[in-house]
């Protein structure tokens, strides 16, 4: 069984589109979970609109999907998010820090990122 399958996965906006386990590869996409209005040169956290407990000893990176910047013109602030397990309750919200380089909107479930986990 998949490691994310064993992963208790709370949503927290009930119109997103469950994370969904994929067949190949290590990076599953996440989705925006509340529409954004942005300006050039605005940042903002998107929230991703779910909450994880990762097993011990693993942690989740979260990185821009390669079509993001060209789609959205977004950014993520800290190159890398890094969530470790200990960042686990029911209100530690996964979000994506972004800096807008064009005025933009995103929408609930545009695939503005993807993550993986790793030990």
């Amino acid at each position: 069984m998949p490691l994310l399958q064993k992963i208790p996965i709370r949503y927290h906006n009930s119109d997103l589109i469950p994370i969904e386990p994929i067949a190949k590869g290590d990076w599953i996409d996440l989705r925006a979970a509340e529409d954004v209005v942005l300006k050039a040169g605005e940042t903002y956290r998107i929230s991703l609109g779910v909450s994880m407990q990762l097993p011990a000893g693993y942690e989740a990176h979260v990185r821009p999907r390669s079509s993001t910047h060209k789609t959205w013109h977004i950014i993520l602030t800290n190159s890398m998010g890094v969530i470790d397990n200990s960042y686990c309750g029911d209100n530690d919200i996964w979000f994506f820090e972004a800096f807008a380089t064009s005025d933009t909107e995103i929408h609930v479930n545009d695939r503005i990122c993807q993550f993986r986990i790793v030990e």
